[in-house]
């Protein structure tokens, strides 16, 4: 504790509050040690209710200097009883429950309460032992839920875990991995809620501190449970780097610090940045160590039960289910963690030598192996889906991927095997978190590279298979510019087939009714999709002008195929079947004209802003449309 509140703790006179907080104390001392337990218990909560209706009356006036120095003085009361040497055991392990969350409650009020709070803490941890506090104090994280300051809360809870930790002499592994899973439920709603970077800084220096005592922990062990307690530690600091990486400023003063801690104790775990972006599985690995009854011992579904010296007590270890599904609930940011590990040794090349890594290596392997290249893209996507996260962050990401799907990269997967079809969903969403940046990012710079990145890996993919993660990435897209830039993609796609297929085949004889063979792209589906944007499923033609991006996009390629297969003589995607034809001329075309004559006659007669953006939108797609509709008229004359 500080010198200066040493000395602002005996300022303080005789007064009511210290008078009432004696008279309590020493009213339960007197119970104990009659061995009284059932009204120690009632003087305990009197004690505590007490202390509550002064920490609510700073609270209730928080510009009230007097309610806060009197919240001070009650404070500084239970401090000098609690370090008092002639206090007797059994009263030190009555309190020991109870007092931890009343004092933690008081930073709130201010964060001169930090260093006494804190103190009273390291009191209860030398006189109670650390097993006991270790159970006390997760309990203390646990009634953070119903703090209204809770970052501010469970700071000095937090410091007394991470000396806990180094004083437990036996089973270390078992009592690390029972608090684990409680710290960091708490870490993530107090740092996903709170908007107080101040507070929130304090908050990841004590669960930093914690990461470093579990790793003084490993260092000390031997055996098979150093590695367990290394596989725990991996899974505690990758669930704090994205935390912090989400909570904290890109740019907060200390959160460069917080990162280089945590990637020397990544790579102390063993956890290199190719691991990080292939092969580390986290349901593996929490599995491994969670899973089935080691989680923890629960008497309920909702309670540990825990022994101190005299008596039993039950930890609320906030609803933790039992379900092992639902237990990775406080590694929900690991994948996330594993990806930003990477990242910010982009960021920072002190970061990436504190993690004893080679980024340009770790390009040249992505780029020459396509499976790696893969998990890593599908690594990565958890940094562009974390909505929480800052901009600049995703940007890097970013320039990764952009770095490993470019032009120069290897492409040796075999059409022929199904290997590679397990990476399809993960690619897909991918894709997905790609397209959202494309959509959201602040700056063109950014959406240009996204959309660069987007092509890549769907290049990376093989083409039997990018037909079907495009018409994917389509009805899964409510946005008609992207939808529009999917169904350009797939008319692309489509020309490129059949240059490719020309300079093939120039010389060899036509196979009948497909002049381009081996081209997936040039199927049915093609047409099915058209069908999707100018007839949506739920009836009645496409809203005009919202989605006349799409709708445009759509009549394009359904003109492009139209004319091809009619130029060839070919009917790859069945568009040249009468009833094709009929079903195109009727259903879509002919609705759709009547839509976008009705509107833009009515545009034409307004004269404000929108009517004039209205008819300009549907311009070209009037255009377009007509066009088709003559190319449909010359077809079924021909059939006829």
């Amino acid at each position: 504790m500080s010198v200066s509140v040493e000395r602002e703790i005996a300022s303080f006179r005789d007064s009511e509050i210290r008078n009432n907080l004696r008279r309590v104390l020493e009213s339960c001392s007197k119970l104990v040690e009659a061995g009284d337990f059932h009204d120690s218990e009632n003087t305990v909560s009197e004690l505590i209710e007490y202390l509550d209706s002064v920490y609510d009356a700073a609270v209730s006036d928080p510009d009230s200097e007097r309610a806060e120095n009197e919240a001070f003085e009650a404070i500084s009361e239970i401090h000098r009883y609690i370090c008092s040497p002639s206090l007797d055991q059994e009263v030190v392990d009555a309190l020991s429950f109870e007092l931890p969350k009343a004092v933690s409650k008081f930073v709130g009020i201010s964060s001169r309460f930090l260093d006494i709070a804190t103190s009273i803490i390291d009191q209860f941890i030398v006189k109670c032992g650390p097993r006991d506090m270790l159970s006390i104090l997760c309990n203390t994280l646990g009634y953070s839920s119903k703090i209204t300051k809770a970052a501010s809360y469970i700071v000095p809870p937090l410091s007394g875990i991470s000396k806990v930790i180094i004083s437990i002499k036996r089973r270390q592994f078992e009592q690390v991995k029972e608090a684990v899973p409680i710290i960091l439920n708490v870490l993530k709603v107090v740092s996903l809620e709170s908007e107080e970077e101040e507070e929130l800084e304090d908050v990841f220096d004590r669960a930093v501190g914690i990461a470093n005592s579990i790793c003084e922990v490993c260092n000390k062990l031997e055996g098979d449970a150093k590695p367990k307690l290394q596989s725990v530690l991996g899974l505690y600091v990758l669930q704090c780097m994205a935390l912090i990486s989400a909570s904290l400023g890109y740019k907060a003063s200390r959160c460069h610090s917080f990162v280089l801690q945590l990637s020397q104790i990544s790579s102390y775990c063993g956890l290199s940045y190719l691991s990080l972006l292939t092969t580390y599985e986290v349901e593996t690995v929490a599995s491994s160590i969670f899973g089935g009854s080691a989680l923890v011992h629960l008497v309920s579904i909702n309670y540990l039960k825990v022994s101190t010296k005299h008596h039993y007590i039950f930890v609320n270890l906030l609803n933790f289910p039992e379900d092992k599904d639902l237990c990775m609930g406080f590694l929900s940011h690991v994948k996330h963690g594993a990806a930003l590990s990477v990242i910010w040794g982009l960021v920072s090349e002190e970061v990436a030598y504190t993690a004893k890594e080679n980024l340009t290596a770790i390009k040249d392997e992505l780029c020459n192996n396509q499976t790696k290249r893969w998990q890593a893209i599908g690594t990565l996507k958890q940094v562009l889906s974390f909505v929480n996260l800052p901009w600049e962050l995703k940007k890097h990401a970013i320039d990764f991927l952009l770095c490993i799907t470019d032009g120069r990269i290897s492409r040796n997967c075999n059409e022929e095997h199904s290997e590679w079809s397990s990476y399809m969903p993960s690619l897909f969403s991918a894709l997905q978190a790609v397209k959202m940046v494309i959509m959201h990012a602040p700056e063109p710079e950014l959406r240009k590279k996204s959309f660069a990145v987007l092509k890549g890996v769907l290049d990376d993919i093989p083409i039997s298979q990018r037909l079907d993660i495009l018409k994917a990435l389509i009805t899964n897209t409510d946005s008609s510019s992207m939808i529009a830039i999917f169904i350009d993609l797939i008319r692309k796609e489509m020309h490129t087939a059949i240059c490719n297929s020309r300079s093939i085949v120039k010389d060899a004889p036509q196979i009948e009714n497909k002049a381009f063979p081996d081209t997936p792209f040039w199927n049915p589906g093609v047409i099915e999709l058209v069908e999707l944007v100018l007839r949506p499923p739920q009836g009645g033609p496409p809203f005009l002008p919202e989605q006349s991006d799409a709708v445009l996009s759509a009549l394009n390629l359904y003109r492009f195929v139209l004319m091809i297969e009619s130029a060839e003589k070919t009917n790859c995607t069945g568009v040249l079947s009468k009833n094709s034809l009929l079903k195109a001329y009727n259903e879509w075309l002919l609705p759709l004209r009547t839509l976008v004559t009705g509107i833009m006659a009515e545009s034409k007669s307004d004269h404000d802003d929108f009517a004039v953006d209205t008819v300009c939108t549907l311009n070209p797609l009037e255009l377009v449309l007509y066009r088709c509709i003559e190319l449909v008229e010359e077809k079924l004359k021909q059939s006829t």
